[in-house]
């Protein structure tokens, strides 16, 4: 209401409503009222959100990790909602990883498997369902720098953040000028060991015990994966980087695009070296029982004493 002719106004207030919302069940619409006079009129200015398991969500903001995520997880994980806010964050942001990774690596084989002309021509040849690829993979990772960013304390890794700015330095000429395409895309296949990963941090999160047979399975198959993708193929992948040297086709690239090919290559095999010895480390404790870090009723500390983050590459 609006009082006297000075148009004070009183009221407004933040309204709760319990009722299922556009976004799922596992959002509470908000209505904040606010009540403004200025001469004899008064102005009632009303905002609304959604509290989505304790995150604020805009009408307009529909993104997959503050929407889609939430109520696949509260799906599938009943614990998911147990969550601090911490890890809702984290969890959200490693679906959107998997999801990520599923569309890239399979698109990935695809482009191997078919894409005559890249296969044909891997520096010059036509880079169009490349460039698609890649510019999924960047349109990632800068989102994941983002949010690293903004959630240093509790997802900060420097060893993220090498790998994230190495690949977009490099990604940087696949998208511009198009050159090395089938490098690039090959590259990419390290995103397939992503999604096991991810599932050995959910199954830390929801505190399933070391010796659960899935956690077991996946730990194994996250092993043998990853050293599939990122290890195994190494030495095919650098026959073909020096079976380029000297060539016409290489010289075109200039000093530029070679230095980025190289030194990202370089600097991103041994993040997969030291990664592929610590995922073969944690292995080897879980297949052996070795390590004591399995509690009396079975379930898995998940966190050091001091509460700080855990690597999902390390164990």
């Amino acid at each position: 209401m609006c009082a006297g002719g000075g148009g004070v106004c009183t009221g407004g207030g933040v309204t709760r409503y319990v009722s299922t919302s556009p976004l799922g069940p596992h959002c509470q619409l908000q209505n904040k009222t606010r009540r403004e006079g200025r001469g004899n009129l008064c102005y009632v200015l009303q905002r609304r959100w959604y509290l989505c398991d304790g995150q604020q969500v805009s009408d307009g903001d529909k993104r997959v990790d503050r929407v889609a995520s939430p109520w696949l997880s509260s799906a599938i994980a009943p614990g998911y909602r147990r969550l601090p806010t911490t890890k809702l964050t984290e969890w959200n942001s490693r679906l959107v990883s998997t999801v990520h990774a599923l569309i890239v690596g399979l698109f990935c084989l695809y482009i191997l498997w078919f894409d005559d002309a890249v296969n044909a021509n891997p520096v010059w040849g036509d880079p169009s369902l490349v460039k698609l690829n890649v510019a999924i993979t960047c349109g990632y990772l800068l989102y994941d720098l983002v949010l690293l960013a903004c959630n240093w304390s509790t997802m900060g890794d420097s060893f993220f953040v090498c790998h994230h700015l190495a690949a977009l330095y490099a990604y940087g000429y696949v998208l511009t000028r198009g050159v090395l395409p089938y490098f690039a895309n090959f590259r990419l296949i390290s995103e397939l060991s992503t999604p096991f990963v991810n599932q050995r941090w959910f199954f830390q999160a929801l505190n399933f015990p070391r010796s659960h047979r899935l956690v077991v399975l996946n730990g194994v198959a996250m092993s043998v994966v990853f050293f599939l993708v990122r290890i195994a193929v190494m030495p095919s992948y650098w026959v073909s980087v020096f079976a380029t040297f000297g060539t016409e086709a290489f010289e075109r690239l200039g000093l530029g695009a070679q230095v980025a090919w190289i030194t990202s290559c370089i600097a991103l095999d041994i993040l997969n070296t030291i990664w592929m010895y610590k995922i073969t480390l944690g292995c080897y404790k879980v297949l052996t029982g070795a390590g004591g870090r399995k509690d009396k009723g079975g379930a898995q500390a998940l966190s050091t004493s001091d509460g700080k983050y855990i690597n999902n590459h390390t164990d």
